[in-house]
C-alpha cells in the first residue's frame, strides 16, 4: 500500500470518528449545566462575530483561489477551520453555564426563526465531514477531488456561518439581562 493511500485511509477514519463524535458530544454537553459557575453570557456576540468572520474568510478564500493564489486560499481556509472550532468550544461553554434563551417573536417571524435555526443546526452537522474531506483532499494534493467536493462544501459552510449570525441577531433581544 502506498504512503498516499495509507494516509488517506487514516484521514478517512479520523474524519468519520470526528463527524460522529462532535455532534454527539455537543448534544450531550448541551444538556449538562456546570453548577456554581458564572454564566458565560458574554460569549454569544463573540461567537456570532466568529461566525461572521468565518463567512468573510470563506468568500475571500474563493476569490483568492480564483485569482490563482493557492497559498492565501489555504491560509484562509485553515483560519476558517480554526474559527469554526473556536465557535464550537465557546458555544458549548456558553450552553454549559447558561440557560437556553427562548425566541420571543410571534407570528410569521417565529416560523422564519425556527426554519433558519433548524436548517443551521442540521447543516452544521452535515458540513463537518464535507469540510474535513475537502481539507484532506487539498492536504493530500488531490486537487481535482478537492475542487469537486469544495463546490458542495463552500455553500454549505457559508450557509452555516451566515445563519449562525442571523440566529444570534434574531434571538439577542431575548437574552436575559
Amino acid at each position: 500500500m502506498s504512503n498516499l493511500v495509507a494516509n488517506e485511509q487514516k484521514y478517512k477514519k479520523f474524519i468519520t470518528v470526528v463527524s460522529i463524535v462532535i455532534p454527539i458530544a455537543v448534544a450531550a454537553l448541551f444538556g449538562i449545566k456546570i453548577p456554581n459557575v458564572e454564566a458565560l453570557s458574554f460569549l454569544p456576540p463573540i461567537y456570532a462575530t466568529i461566525n461572521g468572520l468565518t463567512a468573510v474568510l470563506l468568500i475571500v478564500s474563493v476569490i483568492a483561489i480564483k485569482n490563482g493564489n493557492r497559498k492565501l486560499h489555504e491560509q484562509l481556509n485553515t483560519t476558517a477551520l480554526v474559527f469554526s472550532a473556536l465557535f464550537l468550544v465557546m458555544y458549548v461553554a456558553y450552553h454549559m453555564t447558561s440557560e437556553s434563551t427562548e425566541f420571543g417573536g410571534e407570528g410569521v417571524i417565529k416560523y422564519v426563526y425556527y426554519f433558519i435555526l433548524i436548517t443551521h443546526i442540521l447543516l452544521s452537522i452535515v458540513v463537518i465531514p464535507f469540510v474535513l474531506f475537502t481539507f484532506m483532499r487539498a492536504k493530500l494534493g488531490q486537487f481535482a477531488q478537492h475542487r469537486k467536493i469544495a463546490k458542495i462544501t463552500f455553500p454549505l459552510w457559508l450557509y452555516v456561518a451566515v445563519t449562525g449570525v442571523i440566529v444570534y441577531l434574531m434571538i439577542s433581544p431575548y437574552y436575559a439581562v
